[in-house]
């Protein structure tokens, strides 16, 4: 619930976010919805939050150990079923969110951009293991390499949502599939949900590696301009990159 920054992750929200997820297990919740208040799903990462100096020390790497993987990994383990309701923008570590959850609806107007490359930085909260999985490793790397936006028809087709919605029905239609999960058969559910993580054994080992990548990609120039074009909204210009 931050619109104003399109959900963009400070610290802050991650643990309002870990403080509703305990809520939601305390009551024993048999469905969950993950949505964004506004006009975007999730931004990912607030870049301004960090510091991008070139030779200072970013502590990125440990936010990411200490908030998106354990993020990820507490939605992925959840005995309930996870579904992603995309409305607007989802880039960078909201892309990854859409990727872990069981079932992913989005709105006609939504996109999907990974976006990580084009600010000098590698990619986190597990997308580099499940986007392969879901779409393809050809198009995983379109989505990386090139930063493609993928429109909701797009997204469909490419297999990272389930069902594409009229904007004022995503949320309706969103209850609709919970409100059907939640009368269905709860242990079986969670036993199901249990065997697929069971399945994706080298899911934690990636998420530790692509945390320590992108700490070390963090102190390098072509992320100190890529951040910085990003926050003075300015087209990055990198090291080493010759006229056309």
């Amino acid at each position: 619930n931050r619109p104003d920054k399109l959900n963009s992750f400070t610290r802050a929200m991650h643990r309002e976010l870990q403080s509703a997820l305990d809520e939601v297990e305390a009551a024993g919740a048999r469905a969950l919805i993950l949505t964004g208040a506004g006009r975007g799903f999730c931004a990912g990462q607030d870049l301004a939050d960090l510091d991008f100096t070139p030779g200072a020390s970013t502590d990125l790497g440990t936010l990411i150990d200490e908030h998106f993987n354990p993020l990820i990994r507490r939605l992925q383990r959840m005995p309930m079923p996870v579904i992603a309701a995309v409305n607007g923008t989802a880039a960078g570590a909201g892309v990854g969110l859409v990727a872990m959850a069981d079932l992913a609806l989005c709105a006609r107007s939504s996109r999907f951009n990974l976006a990580y490359t084009s600010v000098g930085l590698t990619p986190d909260a597990g997308t580099t293991f499940l986007l392969p999985r879901t779409v393809g490793h050809k198009r995983a790397m379109e989505l990386l390499l090139l930063n493609r936006v993928l429109d909701a028809g797009e997204a469909l087709a490419w297999g990272l949502v389930n069902e594409v919605v009229a904007d004022e029905r995503l949320l309706e239609r969103a209850l609709e599939v919970a409100e059907l999960l939640a009368h269905g058969p709860r242990s079986a559910y969670g036993a199901t949900k249990r065997l697929i993580a069971h399945s994706l054994g080298a899911f934690e080992s990636q998420m530790v590696l692509e945390s320590e990548t992108i700490a070390s990609q963090a102190t390098s120039p072509d992320a100190a301009e890529g951040v910085g074009a990003f926050l003075e909204k300015r087209p990055a210009r990198f090291p080493g990159k010759g006229p056309r």
